[in-house]
């Protein structure tokens, strides 16, 4: 049974049936025949099926619900037992928003000298992904906003709280000020994140507060992006301050606050919510707890 709803999981993440198939190391036939047999077992259809996946039925929906439920469950326990006879080990899967990637070694780091047989997988994605990946058991833990968009059932964590900085050179535009309004910063030229990532939401939101309007000359999903060109000292950005702090900007550039009005907004991890939590995830939430003080800005 286990196995069929690792099945269905992988289908759901897919949304076909042979790039599920080859995900799980099965053939695709194997594939379509242990959906059937589950639906046998349950006495319900799960899949819409046509030439190709059409996605699944209402009872296929709650069904993967369950089978989210079973399979987390199945492996914590498996971890658990695990852990009773060996040190902790296994990789620890984190997927974590683009602006808070700099303080993952905040996380990391006492994590691994804790538990050094542990390894990490860090993924950058936006927002919806974190949770969309944490609800598929794809991911141990998330690292995102807590407080601006709907998070679902999850457990979170706080770490921070994120402010604004305005990035830019000292001879540029309000480059010289000690502190600039977020209806100054929309006179401004910038480079923004993509418009799907929560960070350039919540700049535009920002912006619209005031009656303006970003005007981004250059947008990227990527903050290296971000930071290669502000690091010239000729282009601009608006930035959370941690991040700024962790970037380690040069004299060419400077790291302004934002305010009228000062923004913030709480980043944390998010967690599932089931018990008992799995030993990696309990260590690691102790380990975001023991640091959170520390990466106050």
């Amino acid at each position: 049974m286990i196995d069929k709803l690792e099945l269905l999981l992988a289908l759901a993440k897919e949304r076909h049936f042979g790039r599920a198939a080859e995900t799980c190391g099965v053939t695709q036939p194997t594939m379509s025949t242990s959906i059937k047999q589950l639906e046998e077992i349950l006495g319900v259809v799960l899949v819409q099926r046509g030439s190709r996946f059409q996605g699944f039925t209402p009872e296929g929906e709650r069904t993967l619900d369950w089978a989210r439920r079973i399979v987390g469950d199945y492996r914590a326990m498996k971890q658990e037992i695990n852990s009773l006879k060996d040190k902790l080990s296994g990789e620890l899967r984190i997927a974590a928003i683009p602006t808070v990637l700099g303080m993952v070694a905040s996380l990391t780091t006492p994590f691994r000298a804790r538990h050094p047989d542990v390894s990490f997988r860090i993924v950058s994605c936006t927002s919806a992904d974190v949770l969309g990946l944490l609800e598929n058991l794809e991911v141990d833990a998330g690292l995102t906003y807590l407080e601006n968009e709907p998070l679902g059932k999850v457990r979170t964590i706080p770490l921070y709280n994120e402010s604004y900085r305005l990035l830019t050179a000292p001879d540029a535009m309000f480059g010289d000020r000690d502190q600039v309004t977020w209806a100054e910063v929309a006179q401004v030229p910038l480079c923004l994140l993509t418009s799907d990532m929560q960070n350039r939401r919540i700049i535009d939101r920002a912006l619209r507060s005031v009656g303006g309007e970003a005007t981004p000359t250059l947008t990227s999903n990527s903050l290296l992006v971000l930071y290669t060109h502000v690091k010239t000292g000729r282009w601009a950005s608006v930035m959370p301050a941690k991040l700024a702090e962790t970037l380690g900007l040069p004299d060419k550039v400077r790291s302004i606050p934002i305010v009228d009005p000062v923004v913030n907004y709480s980043v944390g991890m998010v967690i599932p919510q089931r018990d008992p939590m799995t030993p990696l995830i309990a260590a690691l939430v102790q380990i975001a707890r023991e640091v959170a003080p520390s990466l106050q800005v």
